[in-house]
């Protein structure tokens, strides 16, 4: 039903009417002011009698403590296991080549490199290279250097000199009869090759049934040794005889460098990597470790510094580096500017009057 006046005298009628709406209005603006109040009270605790309301917690700050420890700037690579790279080894016996050994094969003393005309060359150990033959009468280092291997074979009556004796004669007739050779009592040069230890077998470089001489094998050593590759630019350390660390798993084992090679190619052009070989006595710990290893050279040390998380550093608005330290007293903290040595390992070298060991410093959020 209209609320507007249908009769009397309409200008009265129609004030009254007009003073009813704003009564009305009002009576509606308090009630919503009203059911505001109560929704807001509600929000903050006052609509549920025996609840607090609920306020954020601030976190904790993290912290850190000055300590005092070595720093250590390392150049670390990557390594990888292996036996060297391999080296060509050649014969200088003419011929056909009837046999070779398999790639991944070992060969020590006294026993083929391989076999021409189906006769043997034997590897044996030394530093000379076989470049005469032998026979009654010579003399020389590399005499010795013969007798010493066949007394190793298990040979002997004669004495180990430089003289190439009728005794020493006699006891190569003996091991040419187990080889399957004619019993000269001599030595052809092209049926020894010298090496220094026992051979790795690493690629075959002719096939059954090419002509000899050639390099007939490429070899490496049978000690495993770690591999590792780096920038050109950052390899001034390495050269042979320096001493890095190769991480097995958890564990790190000392490692020697006795190579270095920097790849140049054809004319003379330099590579802008450097592989490097490395050396590890404890074969037993690379025996049990993945392919794939962590080797670093310690680059830099300072030994017994103050140190802190790199991340515990402030900019200071002047210039330079601070940390806010925290009194253990008070838990009150200041700024306390420092100077930044040496960083290494996440964590940086400071200094200043107020630091010592012990230290605490609060962490920037």
């Amino acid at each position: 039903m209209s609320d507007e006046p249908q009769s009397g005298d309409r200008r009265a009628d129609l004030r009254g009417w007009r003073r009813r709406r704003r009564c009305r209005a009002w009576l509606i603006a308090g009630a919503v002011v009203v059911v505001a109040a109560v929704g807001a009270g509600a929000g903050i605790g006052f609509g549920r009698p025996g609840r607090p309301a609920a306020t954020a917690s601030p976190q904790p700050a993290a912290t850190a403590t000055v300590a005092r420890e070595d720093l250590v700037d390392y150049v670390t690579m990557t390594g990888t296991i292996g036996y060297g790279e391999g080296q060509p080894l050649g014969v200088k016996a003419g011929g056909t080549v009837t046999w070779l050994p398999a790639p991944g094969a070992t060969i020590r003393r006294g026993q083929p490199v391989t076999r021409v005309d189906d006769r043997p060359v034997v590897l044996l150990y030394g530093p000379l290279p076989m470049y005469r033959t032998l026979t009654a009468g010579t003399e020389g280092n590399d005499v010795k250097q013969f007798e010493r291997n066949l007394a190793a074979l298990g040979y002997d009556g004669f004495d180990v000199d430089a003289e190439f004796s009728s005794a020493t004669a006699a006891a190569v007739r003996r091991w040419q009869r187990d080889l399957g050779l004619t019993e000269t009592g001599s030595v052809a040069a092209d049926r020894v090759v010298y090496a220094s230890a026992a051979l790795r077998v690493a690629e075959r470089l002719v096939r059954v049934g090419a002509e000899a001489p050639d390099d007939v094998l490429t070899v490496t050593g049978t000690t495993r040794v770690v591999s590792a590759t780096i920038d050109a630019d950052e390899a001034g350390w390495a050269e042979p005889g320096r001493h890095v660390g190769v991480l097995v798993g958890e564990r790190e084992v000392r490692g020697t460098v006795t190579g270095v090679h920097d790849g140049s190619g054809q004319g003379g052009e330099s590579s802008a990597t450097v592989t490097i070989t490395i050396e590890v006595s404890d074969q037993k710990a690379l025996a049990q470790a993945d392919a794939g290893l962590v080797v670093r050279y310690a680059a830099r040390t300072k030994k017994a510094v103050l140190t802190v998380p790199v991340a515990a550093l402030l900019a200071l608005a002047e210039g330079g580096y601070g940390l806010e330290v925290i009194d253990p007293a008070t838990t009150a903290t200041r700024i306390v500017a420092v100077q930044a040595g040496m960083f290494a390992g996440g964590r940086v070298e400071v200094s200043g009057p107020d630091i010592e060991v012990g230290t605490t410093v609060r962490m920037p959020r």
